[in-house]
């Protein structure tokens, strides 16, 4: 059985958005989106401000709720869940549970300002994983000292710096072992001498290839290096999407070749 389950997750998508709108007020946001990631997969997803990428994350996370649609985490709906063979809207219980599969990092960080590093990464294990405070801590200290910060395990977020807190966002995000992490523009709140120690880590993750990473960046260079597929957005769609050589260059569509000219400019 077991042997089955691995070939199927190798063709399924661990994340599949089917005709997913969102619409704010008068705005759609996400128009009748199609878009699916695969296991171990690396998108990045680029476009415009206001084009609707950070809403893909929050639907994914249940902050936002779509309007109309069906998303799929590892095979199971989010936002709905099956009874007698139809889809009807979830209950809490059914979200956190397909939601417990995705990690995601924001632009600011959240951190407990109250809790040093180390309890940031471990509040969620113990809580909601109920893993002893033992072993939360020894996963916490494992993986603080894999986004560099072993020597930060008991200092509290006012003394870390922007990249170093994101940096602990990391690591508890990590520590509940997701099967997918989302970053929301994860460096437009560094100051840019920072930038590169926390797109680091994330290309450590990246390289080690056993996670799905779904990523929004204005960071073009690193989205390059670290994605097997790179999907530009615009106006709550995929408008195209490849191989970043492929869409960075030799865009197809009008509005890419755009969009790249304008900020390849800068």
């Amino acid at each position: 059985m077991h042997a089955d389950h691995n070939q199927n997750s190798a063709v399924d998508p661990i994340i599949r958005f089917e005709k997913v709108t969102k619409i704010f007020g008068d705005l759609t946001v996400l128009r009748e989106l199609d878009f699916e990631v695969g296991p171990q997969e690396k998108v990045t997803i680029v476009g415009p401000s206001g084009s609707g990428k950070t809403t893909i994350l929050r639907v994914l996370m249940t902050l936002e709720k779509p309007n109309n649609g069906v998303i799929w985490v590892d095979g199971d709906p989010l936002w709905h869940e099956k009874k007698d063979g139809k889809l009807v809207e979830a209950k809490e219980k059914h979200l956190r549970k397909v939601r417990g599969k995705i990690g995601m990092v924001f632009q600011h960080f959240y951190l407990f300002p109250h809790m040093t590093a180390l309890r940031n990464v471990t509040e969620a294990p113990i809580h909601v994983l109920k893993m002893p405070k033992g072993d939360a801590e020894e996963r916490a200290k494992e993986l603080l000292n894999k986004v560099g910060l072993s020597d930060k395990f008991e200092h509290y977020p006012s003394q870390l710096s922007g990249g170093q807190k994101q940096r602990v966002a990391i690591a508890r995000a990590l520590a509940m072992r997701p099967k997918v992490m989302l970053f929301d523009e994860v460096t437009s709140a560094l100051d840019p001498e920072l930038v590169g120690e926390v797109l680091n880590v994330i290309r450590e993750l990246a390289e080690e290839g056993d996670m799905a990473m779904l990523l929004v960046t204005h960071e073009m260079g690193f989205a390059r290096e670290v994605s097997d597929r790179v999907v530009f957005f615009d106006k709550g769609q995929v408008v195209e999407q490849g191989p970043p050589a492929d869409i960075f260059d030799n865009p197809q569509s009008e509005r890419t070749k755009t969009f790249f000219s304008a900020i390849l400019r800068h």
